[in-house]
């Protein structure tokens, strides 16, 4: 028998590499070592986990590098290197993401995405030939510029004076300057909405509230986005339009004008990169699972992802949760394991989830592998 554990992340509470390695734990409890052979595949899209997942698969190097976060405070900020130093692979939450401010209070005028472009400057350093950049879990609703001014973009008054504080005095500029001898690396956004930049279905009005926006605002910040593409000319007013550019407070459209980014869906650049397509084939059972299962699970989210995948191929599937919405979602992922204790509470079943994974895994692959018993 031949299993493949193909798990995103807990989140809050597990990663996709130790959630993985939990099931495969309570499988081998049950089953033993030498009766089924296992491959542990930690996946993920283009949220939080990314780099952490792509960097454990390509048994590549984890580095930290001290930045700014979105309100301009210094901390340690993560990424991986992988393909023998060749490839970056970086999420800009771990620097300009809602995560690293705790319980500072949002300010949307003054967040900005500096951080992300200290990070990407770090790699740069290291000489690398490509990023792969995860976007979203953002504080952000800049359009990229404090990115861009972290890398040496330039942005000029009136009276061609640099601003020395970009986002926040983005509408007084006229113009925007390119850093000469700008070598950059080839550059591919992991991205897993479609929204554009302005409008309706824009980053501001779709996601500007959860970075504290209030609805007196939303037009104020519309019109500063607006501007943005006003200074990036027809390269920008098609670039806004693109799915995507939303992403991230805008960070998708920065990196198609600034860097002439690909963005790509999240989860097919992760299956592509593992190689996901060919491990599924190997597998007789794909397991995925993820902190929890709802209908969003099924609008992009790496397990969906996997299931299908397996479910093409013929496969059976299973999926492990800490919290599942409904039963009906059986019907995409085959089997559903709740792993919560419903008796404790949220933070509880969060700091026990290894051992509750650990302990569903073993209770619940021999009914998966023999349903018969």
């Amino acid at each position: 028998m031949k299993i493949l554990i193909a798990c995103d992340k807990f989140k809050g509470s597990l990663t996709a590499p130790e959630a993985c390695e939990a099931v495969a734990s309570g499988i081998s409890k049950t089953l033993g070592s030498d009766t089924v052979e296992m491959r542990q595949l930690p996946v993920a899209d283009g949220g939080d986990g990314l780099a952490l997942s792509l960097t454990t698969a390509g048994s590549g190097k984890w580095v930290t590098h001290q930045v700014s976060n979105a309100l301009g405070q210094p901390i340690d900020a993560g990424y991986g290197i992988i393909e023998s130093g060749r490839t970056a692979v970086i999420e800009m939450a771990e620097a300009s993401g809602l995560a690293q401010l705790n319980a500072t209070p949002l300010y949307p005028w003054k967040a900005t995405t500096f951080g992300t472009g200290e990070l990407i400057l770090d790699a740069m350093d290291r000489g690398v030939e490509k990023i792969i950049l995860g976007i979203g879990g953002s504080a952000t609703n800049d359009g990229g510029t404090g990115m861009a001014s972290a890398m040496g973009f330039q942005f000029l008054d009136k009276n061609g004076r640099v601003l020395d504080a970009i986002p926040t005095k983005l509408e007084k500029a006229t113009s925007i300057v390119t850093p000469k001898n700008l070598n950059l690396p080839r550059f591919t956004v992991a991205c897993d909405v479609t929204n554009p930049l302005l409008g309706p279905s824009g980053c501001t009005t779709i996601y500007g509230p959860q970075k504290g926006i209030i609805p007196d605002d939303l037009s104020r910040h519309e019109k500063r986005l607006a501007h943005l593409v006003g200074l990036t000319g027809d390269h920008g007013r098609t670039a806004a339009d693109q799915p995507g550019a939303g992403a991230a407070g805008g960070l998708g459209f920065g990196c198609l004008v600034f860097f002439n980014a690909r963005l790509v869906r999240g989860f097919d650049l992760v299956a592509d990169i593992l190689q996901l397509d060919e491990a599924v084939q190997w597998a007789d059972l794909v397991i995925t699972g993820e902190g929890k299962l709802d209908s969003q699970s099924c609008q992009g989210k790496a397990p969906h992802g996997v299931a299908q995948l397996a479910q093409r191929h013929g496969k059976s599937t299973a999926a492990f949760c800490g919290f599942l919405e409904s039963r009906e979602l059986e019907k995409e992922f085959g089997l559903v394991c709740e792993i919560r204790d419903p008796k404790l509470s949220i933070e509880e079943n969060m700091r026990q989830g290894a051992n509750h994974l650990r302990s569903a895994a073993a209770q619940f692959i021999a009914p998966l592998i023999f349903p018969s018993t």
